[in-house]
């Protein structure tokens, strides 16, 4: 419709002429100027004098939209339609390209002729920022497309509301499958936890959180890093992830060229010295020994010289690997450079098990090692550091235990060396119990010694201890204390304490007789003989055989033996309380369960150890510990045997206590059956 209001032409004129930031230009029915404002002179470029009496088609109209705004002109004039407001792309005084927004109302002025007034609003800072959005939407786009990288956004509770990424490959999936869905239904549960555990921390953080993951995909294990921001003004989550499989693979290219060595893949030395630091740390931390081997191949360099290189090379290898075979899995293999081995031995138990494992790695050199379908016969030197004694440091255990393999390469090489002349000494005299001890019990080397026990209410002997002695001829007389855990180290105790039990039960019988007393003999367990299914068998056997009745016989066991903690030692116990034979734990109070052993176990007997004997006297804490176990073991019915007794002050104090056997060198040392037949006793009362 015609807008016709009652203003006059100057009253529209002044309204506009105020206004200089949108542009407003008058036209008569012929489409001329008879208005133009500071703002169409700012817009067009146009100043008013140059366009009034000017057309419209002659100033701001492109030539390919003249025909059109002629014809709209027209039929708003004759037909009264008008034309609408709209988005146009015009031109100004100089050719360029002017962005507006164009509305239009047409007035009838005070002469009754029309007027159409436009009104310009300038678009060009719109279309600026319209171009720069399109711009980086683009530049995003490319991006995507130009990295092959996950990009996901996610709500806070990890429901995927967008995705995107620039490759097909490895973690693709469309769309479709991820969006609407929560992370949880795309991660193992083990990575699951790490992811939600990051994306936890970094909502409510400001920057990036980094993490790395791996997974295993059909082509195998692929590494992955994600990245997470929180968005916090819209509680939603970026997440970008990246596979870093080839990064990962080469960085561990580089840490295995800068630790291992290139021909054996064992550690280097950088890394065996860093490895055996922590050796050391872990042993001052938690106790125990640790030790140090230092390995060099005999001869090695006439191999290369003779052979080459290529068969020095792989007989390396082959070394390397038998090594390997050898120690335990927390045990260290490494190589040091050339024919240079290092072995690290980590809670060591004692020093036997040290020279076991270096009895073993001599008898792997000595088989003959074949290279190139050639056999090739070589041995090793070895050298021994051991933690605390031989250094308290990497440097220094690796320095004498080279200085110990240099010893055994003097002594004649293929074999091994102990730093110390002390410890050496040692290892070669548990060696010569060692070989002395095989075939030891068919020469009828030992002989078993009895030490009397005393009723402290009667002062009349009760029976004895059966204690095995060894006389060899080359070695002279050897201690229990030695042979014994020699003797279990290579399996014979098991026929050793078969000879004792024999032994006993047979001196037990005939010394019965004798005194016509009802005495009992005691004989000491080995742990390795509770692995023997068949020694309840044995015992029962032994007795009949005897003629002793079961309650005469009592089986000393230490703590060490219970702390086994094996079925077959609960099931020993068993058999053997059911054959009626007695049960004694021996050594009370040296360790720490022995409680807890008293109670799940059927014993009989109770003997405190010596050590607390000796000071019972002097000590208090030893006395106050004495005078609770006879207490405690008496509630339980047991009876209590102290060992050690060595004064006659002690004895009488044991006795005010109420403990009920003695047995010490007060009374006698141990001796041998034909002394204990003749043995009596009468300083009790003393």
């Amino acid at each position: 419709m015609l807008n016709r209001p009652p203003a006059t032409r100057d009253s529209v004129h002044q309204l506009f002429d105020t206004v200089d930031a949108i542009s407003v230009q008058g036209y008569d029915q012929q489409r001329r100027v008879i208005y133009w404002n500071r703002g169409s002179e700012i817009l067009y470029g146009y100043s008013a004098e140059e366009a009034l009496g000017k057309t419209l088609e002659q100033l701001i109209i492109p030539d390919d939209l003249r025909d059109d705004v002629i014809a709209a002109h027209r039929e708003w004039l004759e037909n009264d339609v008008e034309i609408p407001a709209a988005e146009l792309t015009l031109r100004d005084k100089y050719g360029q390209d002017v962005n507006v927004f164009s509305s239009h109302a047409m007035f009838v002025n005070e002469l009754n002729e029309y007027e159409m007034y436009c009104i310009d609003i300038s678009l060009a800072d719109v279309k600026q920022a319209e171009a720069q959005a399109m711009l980086k939407e683009s530049l995003l786009t490319s991006v995507f497309e130009a990295t092959p990288d996950l990009f996901f956004l996610l709500e806070e509770d990890g429901t995927i509301i967008n995705y995107h990424s620039g490759s097909e490959k490895d973690l693709y999936t469309s769309p479709a499958k991820f969006l609407g869905k929560n992370i949880a239904e795309l991660f193992p549960a083990k990575v699951l936890t790490r992811v939600q555990t990051y994306i936890a921390k970094a909502i409510g953080r400001k920057g990036i959180i980094s993490f790395e993951y791996e997974l295993e995909m059909p082509k195998g294990k692929s590494f992955y890093e994600a990245r997470v921001r929180h968005i916090k003004e819209h509680r939603q989550m970026v997440v970008m992830v990246r596979d870093i499989t080839e990064k990962h693979l080469a960085s561990e290219l580089i840490r295995k060229q800068a630790y291992y060595d290139a021909l054996t893949s064992l550690p280097n030395r950088f890394l065996s010295l860093d490895r055996l630091s922590q050796v050391i740390k872990d042993a001052e931390r938690y106790g125990g020994k640790a030790a140090v081997l230092f390995l060099d191949i005999d001869d090695f360099k006439k191999v290369n010289d003779s052979l080459g290189h290529e068969v020095g090379d792989k007989l390396l290898v082959e070394a390397a690997k038998r090594l390997s075979r050898v120690v335990r899995e927390t045990d260290t293999v490494g190589r040091l450079g050339g024919d240079e081995f290092i072995v690290l031995l980590r809670s060591l138990g004692d020093y036997y098990d040290l020279v076991d494992v270096v009895k073993s790695i001599l008898r792997e050199f000595r088989e003959p090692f074949l290279i190139d379908a050639r056999e090739l016969v070589l041995t090793t030197s070895i050298g021994v550091a051991v933690y605390p004694e031989n250094g308290d440091s990497a440097t220094e255990l690796l320095r004498n235990a080279d200085t110990a393999m240099y010893q055994a390469k003097a002594s004649g090489r293929n074999t091994y060396s102990f730093f110390t002349y002390k410890m050496n000494d040692m290892i070669l005299r548990r060696l010569e119990i060692e070989g002395q001890l095989r075939g030891a019990l068919e020469r009828h080397e030992f002989e078993v010694y009895y030490q009397p026990k005393l009723d402290l209410k009667t002062g009349s002997v009760t029976g004895a201890e059966a204690l095995l002695r060894w006389h060899n001829p080359a070695l002279g007389q050897v201690g229990p204390d030695e042979f014994i855990p020699v003797a279990e180290h290579i399996g014979i105790i098991i026929p050793i304490g078969k000879y004792v039990l024999e032994q006993a039960l047979s001196f037990l019988l005939e010394w019965r007789k004798a005194h016509q007393q009802q005495y009992a003999i005691a004989v000491n367990l080995s742990p390795l003989q509770f692995r023997d299914r068949a020694f309840a068998s044995f015992v029962e056997e032994s007795l009949v055989n005897a003629n002793v009745r079961p309650e005469c016989l009592e089986f000393e066991i230490t703590e060490g033996v219970l702390m086994i903690g094996k079925s077959y030692v609960e099931e020993a116990l068993s058999k053997l309380h059911k054959l009626g034979v007695k049960l004694s734990m021996d050594d009370f109070g040296t360790g720490y369960s022995s409680l807890s052993y008293l109670r799940q176990y059927a014993f009989d007997l109770l003997k405190i150890d010596r050590s607390f004997i000796s000071g019972i006297c002097e000590k208090k804490e030893d006395r106050d510990l004495v005078t609770a176990a006879i207490a405690m073991a008496h509630s339980l019915d047991l009876r209590v045997i102290a060992e050690g007794v060595e004064t006659q002050e002690q004895l009488s104090l044991l006795a005010d206590l109420g403990c009920d056997i003695a047995q010490g060198y007060y009374f006698s040392k141990p001796m041998p059956a034909n002394e204990m037949m003749k043995f009596r006793y009468d300083k009790i009362s003393e």
